[in-house]
């Protein structure tokens, strides 16, 4: 499954969804209007009767003025309820009933889900999501919204966490983490952002039939219009509820194939079929099954892992649930659903002994050198089961004290500032002064004996560890996140000079944390010149032949290997070192570049990995500028894919 593919088609799919709702908002106020207009003519609210002609041509006025009001509340509607959206998944979440999964929980079933969804972030390289459960949900349902990566939700029912096992709630996260990957979580809160303003027409129309039943408008005899009213009324609630059945069949439409492709990717991810099997099994085997009783379903059903209410043809979200488990399990038949009970204590024990066990050792795969370009692209957004387990391994590493610390509030906030400090004694003791100054002498301490730990630790841990402090960070307000940006800022330049391990920190903690800031601006294609992207281009293929490599010669032959890939075009392109200005310019390129499309982005991963592994060997430096890299273009980059190559070289030498 190709993640640059699935983000075009994402994009294709929102710009339709664009298209088909102005052409049913377009049909619903000629609906509105006609109806207003038939109403006026045949009632006439001045005593009088008018022919449609006679209205039309003496006082057009009433019916431009339903057709702007009209279309203006729609939109309006719709753009309300996106900007509402707009704080990211936390915000869909919370609106569902979501519960936060504090960070130090006691509960088992808790710890257990919080290990599950930090594994598969740290396997899929983005950041840990917030994690909620719905407590008066006993159906098995889950879903991911957001906007990006940085602001992604994961939310499970009650009846998930009861009764389902490790591998089959694993299964559930991972199908979810193929949305998260996959653009889907954009498009699906856009979906619930256009759609509201089409909805609440009929929630609108049916207020005003209430109204005028029960009101004052009614039972005044003096009244006139109330007549007139109440049929638009009934008219906007009839409209209304052509509406809702529009966008259902759009929801459905949207929904379905997304669904087949998420269960496809949860096999991937975890490389076993009876997890996500099972768990499709358990719900139709479930009294409960994935239906949703205490939230509404309307708004997410097609965000849901199941299906939330039972819409069946056309109005259907999901597939078949039968059909999605033979697409799985080619065997299964009807009658094998299984009887479902919660999951027992014991059992729960064995799941967490086998995980443990699973993490004891990472997996090592070799790579062949000459296929590895197209590995790293073909790995983006795609993990497999050795990065899951090469994921729960670097979890299952990190020093309890660290590991907590990732998790608190407070903490998280000082870890971040020590996995900047630098470890060069001088530069590290000025950095310790500025944050002294900034944040105090007590915290000051504690960022100095974190630093301690972590300044051991190599650059696979302290990624993994700056991933799972997002959802603690995000915690806080706003502001001291952008707070937090600038503070890192300071202590990188303290010294008046920027290594690449200190810009790479930097700018993966910008990017993560101003998704979480501001959802809606994470970045997307967007059109610039042509002749501006292929300058960038090759400017960052200079900036990564000069970093990776030790001589001008040899950084010039990897500069070839990488332009290669670019066309005859970039032949006019030769390779000038420019090493004073490296970061800048890999700033300047990296700003250009994520403007590009999918296959844009796949085919400058293509010649940057070609660029960096020339030499035939990676550098932590090479590995952390591909790393930073991938962030910028928004490309999760599984971190066992270049882990894989620091073993085989490191095995050859």
């Amino acid at each position: 499954m190709n993640f640059f593919d699935a983000q075009d088609r994402a994009r294709k799919a929102t710009r339709w969804l664009v298209v088909v709702y102005f052409v049913a908002t377009a049909l619903i106020v000629l609906g509105v209007t006609l109806l207003v207009g038939f109403t006026l003519f045949s009632t006439g609210m001045d005593g009088q009767r008018y022919s449609p002609g006679e209205m039309l041509s003496a006082n057009p006025g009433p019916l431009l003025a339903t057709a702007t009001i009209t279309a203006l509340f729609i939109i309006g509607a719709s753009i309300y309820r996106t900007m509402v959206l707009s704080s990211g998944g936390g915000q869909v979440a919370r609106q569902m009933g979501g519960t936060l999964v504090p960070a130090d929980a006691a509960d088992p079933l808790r710890r257990r889900l919080r290990n599950v969804v930090e594994e598969m972030a740290i396997a899929s390289g983005v950041p840990v999501p917030e994690i909620y459960v719905l407590e008066e949900e006993a159906g098995i349902n889950a879903f991911a919204a957001g906007y990006a990566p940085g602001d992604a939700a994961i939310a499970v029912t009650r009846g998930t966490l009861e009764h389902l096992n490790r591998d089959e709630l694993q299964g559930i996260i991972a199908h979810e983490f193929s949305h998260v990957l996959n653009g889907d979580m954009r498009l699906n809160i856009r979906l619930m952002g256009v759609l509201f303003g089409i909805l609440v027409l009929g929630m609108m129309g049916r207020m005003i039939v209430r109204g005028g039943y029960h009101g004052r408008l009614v039972s005044s005899r003096r009244s006139k219009g109330a007549p007139v009213v109440l049929l638009i009324g009934l008219g906007v609630a009839i409209l209304g509820w052509i509406g809702v059945f529009f966008a259902r069949l759009i929801k459905a439409g949207v929904s379905r194939q997304r669904e087949y492709l998420a269960d496809a990717s949860a096999v991937q991810f975890t490389r076993q079929t009876d997890g996500i099997a099972n768990a499709l099994k358990k719900i139709g085997g479930y009294k409960e099954a994935s239906y949703l009783t205490a939230a509404d379903p309307e708004e997410v059903s097609h965000m849901l892992f199941g299906s939330g209410a039972r819409f069946t043809g056309l109005f259907a979200t999901h597939p078949p649930l039968a059909d999605r488990i033979r697409a799985i399990d080619p065997s299964f038949r009807e009658s094998d659903y299984p009887q479902v009970v919660p999951v027992s204590v014991s059992d729960r024990m064995a799941d967490d002994a086998a995980s443990a066990m699973a993490g004891a050792a990472a997996p090592t795969h070799a790579v062949e050198t000459a296929d590895l370009p197209e590995t790293v692209a073909e790995s983006a957004g795609n993990p497999d089961a050795e990065d899951v387990a090469y994921a729960r391994q670097l979890r299952q590493s990190i020093p309890a004290t660290l590991y907590d610390a990732a998790h608190s509030v407070e903490l998280a906030y000082l870890l971040v500032i020590a996995l900047i400090i630098d470890k060069n004694h001088e530069h590290r003791d000025r950095q310790l002064r500025l944050a002294e100054e900034q944040l105090g002498a007590e915290r000051s301490r504690i960022v100095a004996r974190l630093h301690e730990e972590v300044s051991s630790m190599d650059a696979d841990h302290r990624l993994a560890l700056l991933e799972i402090t997002f959802p603690a960070l995000k915690l806080r307000p706003p502001a001291q996140l952008e707070y937090l940006v600038e503070l890192a800022s300071r202590l990188i330049d303290v010294d008046g000079r920027v290594d690449l391990y200190e810009y790479c920190f930097y700018r993966v903690l910008r990017i993560s944390l101003g998704q979480a800031v501001n959802p809606a601006r994470s970045p997307g294609p967007r059109r610039k010149a042509r002749r501006e992207l292929r300058q960038a281009a090759i400017d960052l293929l200079t900036v990564v032949a000069d970093y990776g490599h030790e001589d001008a010669a040899e950084s010039e032959k990897a500069f070839g290997a990488g332009r290669a890939y670019f066309g005859k075009w970039a032949l006019a392109h030769s390779y000038q070192s420019r090493e004073q200005y490296t970061l800048r310019a890999l700033e300047r390129s990296l700003d250009l570049l994520a403007t590009l499309n999918g296959k844009g982005r796949q085919l400058i991963l293509k010649a940057v990995t070609a660029t960096a592994l020339h030499d035939q060997r990676v550098t932590a430096a090479e590995t952390g500028l591909i790393r930073t890299i991938c962030a910028s273009l928004d490309v999760p980059l599984p971190p066992l894919v270049l882990a894989r190559r620091k073993t085989v070289s490191n095995n050859s030498e």
